[in-house]
């Protein structure tokens, strides 16, 4: 396809000093905030040249291939993207994470604006790369791996997707009610919520949620969930994992299912008993939620799209 019908979205994200600024007006006030507090407002100013210079250099190794719209992150839950669009997105490894949830197959490419400054575990390629990688993806000429998303389904119809993790529970510091169901085995519960992660998301939230539960016995776990503890489980696994936090035993409510495996074949079904403060997000976005009251019935399995990461 020639440069001129290839269509490429570069997703982007403003910086911690754009959003000072867009709190406080101008950059000296925004300066006067953080110096005052004994902050180094340096490091703000220097994080933001170094994305702005990885911005402009990517943009215009991208436009050599195709025409290219800068798409703010903020825009993403509303943005259509086109079937065959390229999909570049200038990190960090969340802001990745988050373009997936809204894709249907378009391959994502994750550049890393600062390797000094982020790790990148999604962000493989830095924009001096992009010359040279872009006509091997372009003719389909680059490995990709594919990546398991979760997906709920409401009873009224609404869906939400994650790439990372779903929790569902309360929306402040009060307890979640809830029917939770596995199989055979249902029980009401009364708990802090629960986490249902992906295979790219068990390094995360999930890990720290088994790591904690093993410092407070202060023993070893099974082998099979040290080794989750360890290295998580694949991106392109077709099953999820969930656990319950911090589930309370009374005469109504149990603790006997409070982690387990979803498959195809085997979702995780939840029936809230909250008359007003349930939620549903995805990925930490609580901003991005579906309301789970009393009555409402979740399943949660594994969604039919994938998410495609250029390697």
């Amino acid at each position: 396809m020639d440069a001129l019908n290839q269509r490429i979205v570069l997703v982007v994200r403003q910086s911690r000093l754009e959003d000072l600024v867009a709190r406080f007006n101008t950059v000296e006030q925004a300066r006067f905030y953080v110096e005052h507090l004994g902050a180094d407002f340096g490091d703000y100013e220097t994080e933001h040249r170094n994305y702005q210079s990885a911005l402009r250099l990517t943009e215009a190794a991208l436009g050599r291939f195709g025409r290219v719209h800068r798409l703010d992150r903020r825009f993403l839950p509303n943005y259509l993207f086109a079937p065959d669009a390229l999909v570049a997105v200038l990190g960090q490894d969340g802001l990745v994470a988050n373009t997936l949830k809204y894709l249907s197959g378009q391959p994502v490419l994750g550049v890393n604006p600062d390797p000094a400054r982020w790790d990148g575990v999604l962000l493989p390629f830095k924009p001096g790369d992009l010359n040279a990688l872009l006509p091997e993806v372009l003719a389909e000429k680059r490995r990709i791996r594919q990546v398991t998303m979760a997906r709920v389904r409401l009873s009224d119809g609404q869906e939400l997707h994650a790439v990372n993790d779903l929790f569902i529970g309360p929306r402040s510091h009060v307890s979640a009610r809830y029917e939770i169901q596995l199989g055979e085995l249902r029980e009401t519960q009364s708990s802090s919520g629960v986490i249902v992660s992906t295979g790219l998301g068990s390094t995360g939230w999930f890990r720290s949620l088994i790591t904690g539960a093993a410092g407070i016995v202060h023993g070893p776990l099974e082998p099979a969930l040290d080794g989750l503890r360890a290295r998580g489980f694949p991106w392109e696994a077709d099953y999820l994992h969930f656990t319950v936090r911090e589930p309370f035993p009374s005469r109504t409510t149990g603790t006997e299912l409070v982690f387990g495996t979803i498959t195809p074949g085997q979702p995780l079904r939840m029936v809230s008993q909250m008359a007003g403060y349930g939620v549903i997000f995805s990925d930490g976005i609580e901003a991005d939620f579906l309301e789970f009251n009393s009555g409402m019935e979740a399943v949660i399995d594994t969604a039919d799209r994938h998410g495609r990461l250029v390697l």
